[in-house]
């Protein structure tokens, strides 16, 4: 009777644990944002420089994405610019402007703000993203737009980028053989046991 009631237990566990995977498995929804390009070739583009244009360079027809929050894009922001902050980036709205457009160009306080968002996109197959080399502050509430000095690497960043991949795929390549040294042999010294004296007095 006992095993019967094990059987039924086993039983209802297993059909139970298909009905979950089956359920997972029929409302799995594929994300809508994959990434097409990996990191490596993302952040060798930025290393070429290519990314980055000047205010005088936007030309017509480019769509300026102010990528500030809400707040300080009503405070001021360049002619023609939208505002999509970097929290909605990927929202549906978002994406199909990157769909859409040719020629876009994303701008923050600094251009170190829109470097994140622009390698995010890159690894998402969107080419058609640059950043703008301005500096934006406010003087009495008024926006003053400044062409911004962007830093270039002393060091030779794509060299040591191609050099850590190839250390890496060497790495993997060859076998690593650990030589298994013997363990030390450990001396025993015996301990002498103390001999019990007789106990003392009686009755």
């Amino acid at each position: 009777m006992k095993e019967l009631e094990k059987t039924k237990r086993i039983s209802i566990a297993a059909v139970l644990t298909i009905l979950v995977v089956l359920v997972g498995i029929l409302s799995f929804k594929r994300p809508k944002n994959m990434y097409v390009v990996d990191t490596k070739k993302a952040l060798t583009e930025l290393t070429a420089d290519t990314y980055i244009i000047a205010q005088k360079d936007v030309t017509e027809g480019t769509e300026l994405i102010d990528i500030r929050n809400q707040y300080e894009y009503e405070k001021g922001h360049l002619e023609g610019a939208i505002n999509i902050p970097v929290t909605d980036l990927l929202t549906d709205e978002s994406i199909n402007v990157f769909k859409t457009k040719d020629n876009i160009v994303l701008y923050g306080n600094t251009p170190n703000d829109a470097v994140t968002p622009l390698i995010l996109l890159r690894q998402l197959g969107y080419s058609n993203v640059k950043v703008l080399a301005v500096k934006n502050s406010y003087d009495h509430n008024k926006l003053i737009t400044e062409p911004a000095t962007i830093e270039t690497a002393v060091a030779d960043i794509k060299g040591f980028i191609d050099n850590s991949v190839k250390k890496a795929e060497e790495a993997n390549a060859k076998p690593v053989i650990k030589e298994v040294k013997p363990a030390p042999v450990k001396q025993v010294v015996p301990v002498k046991k103390k001999k019990k004296l007789p106990v003392e007095g009686g009755c």
